[in-house]
């Protein structure tokens, strides 16, 4: 299981990352885009994802994991129960989130 506390330090570990609020709750920018945010549950995370279909492929996959609400219909983006991942499994989504946000000299400085 992992915290909040572990959802900040993986985030604020990728380059150009900030955090701010966001509707009242932290949320991790790089640059000007926001790539997570901690619901007011502090046990939920929301991410962006590639597609609908990647999100419907993610709650498929792992119903314990990951879900959505209708809030959140329409959009590319998962909510996920921080106690059903691991700290290696919140490494990936959360870098895969801030890849999809991250502006092209960044990705390049960091993969480079």
């Amino acid at each position: 299981m992992v915290t909040e506390d572990d959802v900040r330090r993986i985030a604020l570990g990728l380059p150009a990352t900030t955090e701010r609020p966001m509707h009242g709750t932290p949320a991790f920018y790089v640059k000007a885009k926001w790539f997570a945010r901690i619901r007011e549950e502090g046990d939920v995370l929301v991410l962006p994802v590639a597609s609908e279909e990647h999100k419907h492929e993610l709650i498929a996959a792992a119903p314990d994991a990951f879900f959505t609400l209708p809030h959140y219909d329409g959009y590319a983006a998962v909510l996920v129960r921080l106690a059903a991942v691991d700290a290696g499994e919140l490494a990936e989504l959360l870098t895969d989130a801030w890849r999809l946000r991250a502006p092209k000299r960044v990705l390049a400085a960091f993969d480079g």
